[in-house]
C-alpha cells in the first residue's frame, strides 16, 4: 500500500473511532445528568465501574491466555526444521510473520480479549450478586447447600468455566497454527510429526481443558437440580438423576483427573507419544456415554418406567415444594365452597359486596374520559384506564382514575413543530376518577372529580369534584404517554409559554399559561450542555432557538416504568403502572420485581407468556421474555407526576436478593419498609402480572399431592376471554368486596379458573393485602358443580330468548354495536354472582362506548338471568326471579321492554280439560324444548343451548298464540322449570 493509501485508511480509521467515542461518550454523559437529576448517580457509577472492571479484568485474561500461548509456542520452535515440499510452502508465511510476529500476536490477543472483555460487561449483575448475596436460610433438598448458592454463585461458576473452555480451545487451536507454520508439527518429512516441545505445550493444554470438564461434571452435578428432569415436566433432579446420573457425573469427575493425569505422564515422562494420551481421551468418551448416557437410560427404562409415579413420588413432591416456596404461593389458603344456591337470595340488592361490583371497564371507558374533554382534542387518557380505591366520607369504594396527559399524536400539524412539540404542550393536568359502580343516564360515568374544559351539557350532574381527588399540585410531567423529551422554564415569569389549561369549561380560545418551577429536568443554560443535547438529540434548534436560555431545562425519559428500570436495572417492572393522590400530588405507583433462574427444583416459567391474557398491549405493557423460577413483590416504587422523583420502597424485607442488590448499590437505594407513608401504603394494591403467574401456577401446584399432580386429574386452567375467547385468557379483575370466608372488605384482586379441558367453574383465586402482607386465597368448589365458568356463562346469559331480543333491540338496526365489559364472578351467599356490563358504540366515527345495560345471572346454573339499566336495578330484578322461583324465559319473545325482565310462569306439561289439537301440539313442542335444553346443559354444548332456548321461545309464542284463539288459560300449576345439571 502507498504511502497516500495508508494515510487515507489512517484518518477514515480515526474518523470513525472519534465519532463512535464521541457517540458513547455522549450517551453516557447524558446519562450521567439525568440520574444526577434524580439523585442516583451511585447506580450510574456502581454499574459502569463493574462493566470497566469486568471488560479489563476478563480481556486482559484472556489476552495474556492466548497472546501467551502464541508466544510460548512460537519460543519452542525447532531452529532446524528438515527440507520437504511442505516446509518451502511454508516458508512465505514465516518471511511474512517473523519480522513483526510480536504484533501479529499482540494484535491476535487483543481482539479476542475485547469480545471476551463484552462479553464479561453483560455479566455485570451476576458479578454484583455473587460479590453482595447473603444466605437464603433455606437449603436445597438434595445436597443441602443453602439457595444462595444456586441464585448468587452457580452463574458466574458457569460463566467462568465457559470462559476457561473459551481460553484453552483458543490457545490449543492457535498453538497449533503457530507449531505448524514454525516446524514444531509437520505432516511431511521423515521423523516424528511433532516436536517434543511441541508435544509438551499442546498435551498440557488439552491436559488442562480435560481438568475444566471435571470441574464441569462436578457443576453438572447442581445442575441436575435445575433442569426439567422429574415427570411429568417438572423440574429439578428426578429418581433417575439422583440414583444414576449422579454418581456417573462424580465418577467421570474422577475419571476425567486421571486421564488428564494420564495425557502429561504419558505423552512428555513415559511413552513421550501421542498414543496413550489419544487412547486415554478415548476411554473418557466411552466413559461418558456408558456411565453417563447408557447407565442412567438403562435405569429410567427398566427401573423407572413400569412404576414411574410411585418412583418419583418424592422428587414430584420436591419441585411441588420448591415452586410454592419461590414464588409464594406456600402460605396460599384454601376454602371450600358450595355454591349450592337453586335461585337468587332475596338480600342480594341490600348486600355490601354485591352494591361495590365494578360495572365500568377501564378498558371501554377510557374513550368516553377522553371524549369529555371536547374543547382540547389533545387530551388523552391512554387506551387502558387504572382502578384504585379512595376513602370519602367515611366509606371506602374503588374508582376508575385516569391521568390526563397530551397525547402528541393528537396535536394539529400546526402545534407539531418544534417549539410547541417540546416548550409548549409540555405536561397534562389532573386525574379524574369515577365511582366502578355507576353510570349517568347517559352512559358515561359519573366523574367524581372536575374535568377542566369539558363539555358538561351531556355530563350534567355527572361530575361533582371531590376534595380527596383534586391535587394540589395538578400538573403532569412524567407520565405514561411522556415520550418526547419538554424543555421547561423561562428567564421571566411574565414569559410564560407553557399550554396548562383552558381558561374555563365555556371557553374553546382562552388557555392559562405556566412556567414550570419544579426541582425535575436537568439544566441546560451553559452553551456546552446545549451543544451535548443538540448532538444527542441531533437537534440544532437546542443552539440556535431563542426557547432555550439560561433558565431552561431539558426533561427526558419520562415515561414511569422507565425511569424506574433506569434507577433500578434489577428490577423487572409490572406492566400496569397507576396514578393516585397522594398527599396532594399525583403520584404514579409501580411494582417491581426480584427474580432469578436458578432456584433449585423451582418450575421454571417465562414471564411474556404467563402474564399475557385480552389486556397486554392495549394499556398494559407485555414484561420481558425471560425464563424465571423465582420472583417476589420485593419493591413498590413510586415516581412523582411533577417533578419526577423516584422513589424505591423495600416491600418484601424478607427478600435476599433485594438485600444483596440493596448492598451491592451502597445499601441506601432502597427505603426501608417501615418508612412507607401511611398515605402512600393506602393505595397499594396487589400487583396483577405477578397474579397471573401465581394464578397459572396454582392451576397446577394446588395440587400438594405428588400422586395426584401425577395424575393429573385435578389440574385447572385459565379461561379464555368470555365474550372473544380468540384475545386470549380472561384478566384478573380488582374489587373492593367482602368474599366468603374474609371478615372484612378487601381491595383484591379475583380470577376464577375452570377444570382442565372444561368449562364449568373450578375455583375462584383471589389476592390481597391484610395488615400489610400478601394474602393469597383459593375458594375451591365441589368437583361435581353445577357453577357455569366465564365463557360458559357469558354464552347462556346472551343466548338467553329474552335478553338477545333487548340486545338485538340496542343495536338499533345495525346502526351500533354491542360491547361486552368485564365479566365479574362474586362469590355471594353460597352461589356465584355474574355481572356483566354492556356498551353500546354508535357507529360514527370516533364515538365512544356507552355503558346501557348490566348483564347479570346468579343461581342454579345461571338459569336466572336478568338485563337491566343499573346494577341496582338488576339485583332488585334477581331477587324478585328468587321469590317467584321461575328460570328467565319471555312471556311473548321480540315485545319486551328493554330494561326489564319478564319471568315467565310456563304452563304445565299436560294442559288441563279438552284442549285443541293445536294447543296440545304446543305444549309438546314446550315440553320436548325444554328437555332439549336441559340435555344440552348437561353436555355442555353450547351451541344446541343456544338452538334449544331458542325453540323453547318460538315454543311458548306457539303455544300463547294457540291459547288465545281457544280462549283458554294457563294452568295454574307449578311451572315446568328447566333445572339442568351440566357436566361441567
Amino acid at each position: 500500500m502507498s504511502r497516500r493509501g495508508r494515510v487515507t485508511v489512517g484518518v477514515l480509521v480515526g474518523v470513525f473511532i472519534l465519532f463512535t467515542l464521541l457517540g458513547w461518550g455522549i450517551d453516557a454523559y447524558t446519562d450521567y445528568l439525568w440520574f444526577d437529576e434524580v439523585k442516583k448517580t451511585n447506580v450510574f457509577s456502581g454499574v459502569l465501574l463493574t462493566q470497566l472492571v469486568l471488560f479489563l479484568v476478563v480481556g486482559a485474561a484472556m489476552t495474556l491466555v492466548v497472546a501467551g500461548n502464541l508466544y510460548l509456542a512460537y519460543r519452542l520452535r525447532p531452529l532446524l526444521r528438515p527440507h520437504s515440499a511442505e516446509q518451502a510452502t511454508l516458508e512465505r508465511y514465516r518471511m511474512i510473520l517473523a519480522p513483526r510476529l510480536g504484533t501479529w500476536i499482540t494484535v491476535t490477543g487483543l481482539v479476542i480479549g475485547f469480545f471476551a472483555g463484552l462479553s464479561a460487561m453483560g455479566r455485570w449483575s451476576d458479578w454484583m450478586l455473587f460479590r453482595n448475596g447473603g444466605d437464603f436460610g433455606t437449603k436445597d433438598p438434595e445436597f443441602n447447600i443453602d439457595h444462595s448458592f444456586y441464585v448468587f454463585d452457580y452463574p458466574i461458576y458457569r460463566y467462568l468455566l465457559g470462559l476457561g473452555f473459551t481460553a484453552i480451545v483458543l490457545s490449543v487451536l492457535g498453538s497449533l497454527a503457530v507449531h505448524y507454520i514454525f516446524g514444531g508439527v509437520r505432516l511431511q518429512g521423515v521423523g516424528d510429526r511433532m516436536t517434543t516441545a511441541a508435544r509438551a505445550h499442546l498435551t498440557s493444554l488439552v491436559a488442562v481443558f480435560v481438568l475444566l470438564k471435571a470441574v464441569a461434571y462436578i457443576l453438572d452435578r447442581q445442575a441436575l437440580l435445575l433442569e426439567q428432569h422429574v415427570s411429568p415436566g417438572l423440574y429439578g433432579a428426578g429418581y433417575t438423576d439422583v440414583n444414576a446420573l449422579l454418581p456417573a457425573k462424580e465418577i467421570l469427575a474422577y475419571i476425567s483427573v486421571v486421564v488428564a493425569i494420564a495425557i502429561i505422564v504419558f505423552s512428555n515422562a513415559v511413552m513421550r507419544n501421542l498414543v496413550w494420551p489419544g487412547v486415554s481421551l478415548a476411554l473418557l468418551a466411552i466413559s461418558a456415554v456408558a456411565i453417563g448416557g447408557i447407565y442412567p437410560l438403562a435405569v429410567q427404562n427398566f427401573q423407572v418406567k413400569p412404576s414411574l409415579a410411585d418412583k418419583e413420588r418424592p422428587y414430584i413432591l420436591r419441585s411441588i415444594d420448591a415452586t410454592r416456596d419461590a414464588f409464594g404461593l406456600e402460605n396460599t389458603e384454601v376454602s371450600k365452597y358450595q355454591a349450592k344456591n337453586e335461585r337468587p337470595v332475596a338480600s342480594l340488592p341490600t348486600d355490601a359486596s354485591a352494591q361495590n361490583v365494578r360495572i365500568i371497564d377501564p378498558q371501554l371507558v377510557s374513550q368516553a374520559f377522553t371524549q369529555s374533554q371536547q374543547s382540547r382534542g389533545f387530551y388523552d387518557f391512554g387506551e387502558k384506564l387504572d382502578v384504585d380505591r379512595y376513602t370519602i366520607d367515611g366509606k371506602t369504594q374503588d374508582y376508575v382514575v385516569g391521568a390526563r396527559e397530551i397525547d402528541d399524536d393528537k396535536l394539529t400539524a400546526q402545534q407539531r413543530n418544534w417549539i410547541n412539540r417540546h416548550t409548549v404542550y409540555t405536561h397534562g393536568y389532573g386525574l379524574v376518577a369515577a365511582p366502578a359502580n355507576k353510570v349517568c343516564g347517559t352512559g358515561l360515568p359519573y366523574f367524581a372529580s372536575g374535568l377542566i374544559g369539558s363539555d358538561n351539557s351531556n355530563a350534567g350532574a355527572c361530575i361533582t369534584p371531590t376534595a380527596a381527588l383534586e391535587a394540589e399540585q395538578p400538573r403532569i410531567y412524567y407520565g405514561e404517554q411522556s415520550t418526547e423529551y419538554a424543555i421547561v422554564g423561562q428567564a421571566e415569569e411574565s414569559k410564560n409559554v407553557e399550554f396548562d389549561r383552558p381558561q374555563d369549561a365555556s371557553s374553546n380560545s382562552g388557555e392559562v399559561l405556566y412556567t414550570y418551577s419544579g426541582a425535575g429536568g436537568v439544566e441546560i443554560g451553559s452553551f456546552f450542555r446545549r451543544l451535548v443535547f443538540a448532538i444527542h438529540n441531533t437537534e440544532s434548534n437546542f443552539l440556535l432557538s431563542d426557547a432555550v436560555n439560561n433558565s431552561s431545562k431539558v426533561m427526558y425519559t419520562r415515561e414511569p416504568r422507565e425511569r424506574v428500570a433506569k434507577v433500578a436495572p434489577f428490577l423487572t417492572i409490572d406492566g400496569d403502572p397507576y396514578p393516585a393522590v397522594v398527599n396532594g400530588r399525583i403520584t404514579w405507583i409501580l411494582d417491581g420485581y426480584t427474580t432469578a433462574k436458578t432456584y433449585p427444583y423451582a418450575q421454571k416459567i417465562n414471564l411474556a407468556t404467563e402474564t399475557r391474557d385480552e389486556l397486554t398491549g392495549t394499556g398494559s405493557f407485555a414484561l420481558a421474555r425471560d425464563d424465571v423460577n423465582y420472583m417476589r413483590n420485593s419493591v413498590k416504587a413510586t415516581v412523582d407526576a411533577y417533578d419526577g422523583t423516584v422513589t424505591l420502597y423495600e416491600f418484601d424485607d424478607q427478600d435476599p436478593v433485594l438485600k444483596a442488590w440493596n448492598k451491592a448499590f451502597g445499601g441506601d437505594l432502597i427505603v426501608p419498609k417501615d418508612q412507607i407513608p401511611t398515605a402512600l401504603a393506602d393505595h397499594f394494591r396487589y400487583p396483577a402480572d405477578l397474579f397471573k403467574v401465581q394464578r397459572n401456577l396454582l392451576t397446577k401446584f394446588h395440587v400438594t399431592d405428588p400422586r395426584t399432580f401425577f395424575s393429573g386429574d385435578d389440574f385447572w386452567q385459565v379461561p379464555n376471554a368470555p365474550d372473544s375467547p380468540s384475545d386470549g385468557y380472561q384478566p384478573p379483575y380488582y374489587l373492593n368486596v367482602k368474599l366468603p370466608e374474609q371478615d372484612e372488605t378487601r381491595f383484591q384482586l379475583t380470577a376464577g379458573v375452570t377444570p382442565l379441558n372444561r368449562e364449568n367453574m373450578a375455583a375462584l383465586i383471589s389476592a390481597s393485602y391484610v395488615s400489610g402482607q400478601p394474602r393469597l386465597e383459593i375458594l375451591e368448589l365441589p368437583d361435581d358443580t353445577v357453577v357455569p365458568g366465564p365463557v360458559q356463562v357469558h354464552q347462556r346469559m346472551v343466548n338467553n330468548y329474552g335478553v338477545s331480543q333487548q340486545l338485538a333491540l340496542l343495536t338499533r338496526g345495525g346502526q351500533a354495536t354491542v360491547l361486552y365489559g368485564n365479566l365479574i364472578s362474586l362469590p355471594l351467599a353460597d352461589d356465584i354472582l355474574y355481572v356483566e356490563p354492556v356498551y353500546v358504540r354508535s357507529s360514527q366515527a370516533g364515538a365512544a362506548p356507552l355503558l346501557q345495560k348490566v348483564l347479570m345471572s346468579y343461581g342454579d346454573g345461571g338459569t336466572y338471568v336478568v338485563l337491566e339499566d343499573n346494577l341496582e336495578e338488576g339485583l332488585k330484578a334477581l331477587a324478585e326471579l328468587g321469590k317467584t322461583g321461575a328460570p328467565t324465559t319471555p312471556t311473548t319473545p321480540g315485545t319486551e321492554t328493554p330494561g326489564t325482565t319478564t319471568p315467565t310462569t310456563p304452563p304445565s306439561n299436560a294442559p288441563p280439560g279438552d284442549v285443541s289439537a293445536e294447543l296440545a301440539s304446543a305444549a309438546a313442542a314446550m315440553d320436548k324444548a325444554i328437555a332439549d335444553l336441559r340435555a344440552a346443559k348437561q353436555s355442555g354444548d353450547l351451541v344446541k343451548e343456544g338452538q334449544a332456548l331458542t325453540a323453547l321461545g318460538e315454543a311458548i309464542k306457539r303455544f300463547q298464540t294457540a291459547q288465545q284463539a281457544a280462549g283458554a288459560t294457563p294452568a295454574a300449576s307449578t311451572p315446568a322449570s328447566p333445572t339442568p345439571t351440566p357436566s361441567g
